[in-house]
């Protein structure tokens, strides 16, 4: 199960140097077959200190994370909508990713030209955002017009259906908002799901300020009110990543932060896409895998193997915390802690999972 993060920005905004900052914690493709990947995609594991600690306990020979991709998409300039600069290119490889996070620019530095000569973390996202925007009514449009020349033949429950939402988003495109603020409810978002609209993907902004602002960092988190922000030193985020494990953390302790901005970022991105982690551990490997919320256990089981969802019997389940707090399977079993749940169980983050199936 393979979810990508777009990372988008006008140029000279910090967009290149926040995908190499991420890829330095690319994670090795060997542990995770049929991943083609192309030079501008980085998998990138998703920090879980839940791990290390059962891999304590199962002795196991070694951890594999869950991962995300994040994709370094090409920088985008006015117009890009109707082709301008790179338009199409970068429309095109917003379509295909699952998130956004979208990069904006709140530091100074003579070096570094903006490339609308003024540094306005509100004026860059009103671009960006209205690229987006534009980009869909022009879909919305197009099939308006197919919708309506439809209704002149047979007419069809579901296409009136159809004809209702596409002039909802219309109408609030023409607005200038991203459909992502609509509120469109399930059966809503079922009958747009082939446009594929940009805008209406899940969003993060990253405020790159400078990282002698980190004071400040809580006052830049409303700056773009009802929306996810993350404000993030870029530049500083960089250096740290180019540090071993070890001295990363010593750093980051030495400055007194619990966590580096991209591991924030990283996690976001997870939570923001739906995401929750299940665990399989043992003394061959432990393991974290990725389910999306309310998936069942047969389900879950299908992402290990298909075979597993196929013949599914029951799953051993047990809180992650409570196993280790315990000391491992045995204790868990002779105390009763240890669960079988069948075929309606709904996996929650945290679930350490062994399946049982025919």
């Amino acid at each position: 199960m393979s979810f990508s993060i777009g990372i988008v920005g006008l140029p000279n905004v910090g967009k290149s140097t926040l995908f190499k900052a991420l890829t330095k914690k690319q994670v090795d493709i060997a542990n995770y077959p049929f991943c083609t990947i192309d030079p501008n995609v980085g998998v990138v594991k998703v920090p879980d200190a839940r791990l290390e600690k059962l891999a304590v306990l199962s002795k196991s020979e070694k951890i594999i994370p869950t991962t995300i991709e994040f994709v370094d998409i090409a920088g985008l300039v006015k117009g890009a909508y109707k082709g301008e600069g790179l338009g199409n290119q970068f429309l095109s490889h917003i379509r295909e990713v699952d998130a956004i996070v979208e990069i904006v620019r709140n530091f100074e530095d003579k070096n570094i030209i903006h490339v609308y000569n003024e540094v306005n973390p509100t004026n860059d996202q009103e671009i960006l955002n209205l690229e987006l925007v534009m980009a869909d009514l022009e879909v919305v449009k197009k099939r308006l017009e197919k919708v309506n020349s439809q209704l002149k033949g047979a007419h069809e429950k579901i296409i009136d259906q159809q004809k209702e939402v596409y002039e909802k988003i219309k109408s609030h495109l023409e607005k200038g908002q991203m459909v992502n603020s609509l509120g469109l409810n399930e059966d809503e978002k079922n009958l747009i799901k082939d446009l594929n609209l940009l805008s209406i993907k899940p969003l993060i902004y990253v405020l790159n300020i400078d990282e002698n602002d980190l004071a400040k960092v809580n006052n830049y988190k409303n700056i773009f009110p009802g929306n996810v922000v993350l404000p993030l030193p870029v530049k500083l985020e960089a250096e740290i990543a180019e540090l071993d494990e070890a001295e990363a953390k010593n750093y980051l302790t030495e400055v007194g932060i619990a966590e580096s901005g991209l591991d924030q970022l990283i996690k976001l991105s997870y939570q923001l896409l739906n995401l929750i982690t299940f665990i399989t551990t043992g003394p061959k490997d432990t393991r974290a895998w990725t389910c999306q919320k309310e998936t069942k256990a047969p389900q879950t089981a299908g992402i290990i193997h298909t075979d597993f969802e196929k013949g599914f019997i029951r799953a051993e389940v047990i809180n992650w915390k409570k196993l280790l707090d315990v000391g491992g399977d045995v204790a868990a079993k002779e105390k009763g802690l240890m669960r079988m749940e069948g075929k309606d169980y709904i996996i929650q983050d945290g679930d350490v999972v062994h399946f049982h199936f025919n």
